[in-house]
């Protein structure tokens, strides 16, 4: 899924008008802030975190034959491979920390936000749509 989100976000800003381009760049900070604070609420709902693990599973497949020239074709052979899978699992945390840690986020994110208002009035200015 992740592989697949960063492509996405380069078209799309690809397709942004100049303002949007300029307000997505100097606001970055902010939505990252915004995501971790979901992410934390999140923890403290549940009572535990979600951690992203990435095992590899074995599989069957068939493995290409080389052919040799003049030769009859090879019959195809089945081989051994890896695939790699990522599954979330629980992880236990400290929730008077976790709710420290949602309070000090809350907390940055009101300064991101006010210095994120001049900034769009910045790029509104620069760039009128």
């Amino acid at each position: 899924m992740k592989r697949l989100l960063f492509p996405a976000l380069a078209l799309l800003s690809a397709c942004a008008t100049p303002q949007e381009q300029c307000i997505n760049a100097n606001t970055r900070d902010l939505r990252v802030v915004d995501r971790l604070i979901v992410e934390t609420q999140g923890n403290l709902d549940r009572g535990y975190a979600l951690e992203e693990k990435t095992i590899y599973q074995n599989y069957w497949d068939y493995c290409p034959q080389p052919q040799i020239p003049d030769a009859p074709p090879l019959l195809p052979q089945m081989c051994l491979k890896d695939r790699e899978i990522t599954v979330e699992r629980p992880k236990a945390i400290d929730l008077a920390e976790e709710a420290r840690k949602l309070d000090s986020l809350k907390i940055k994110r009101k300064e991101l936000a006010t210095q994120a208002e001049a900034v769009i009035a910045e790029c509104k200015a620069l760039h009128p749509e």
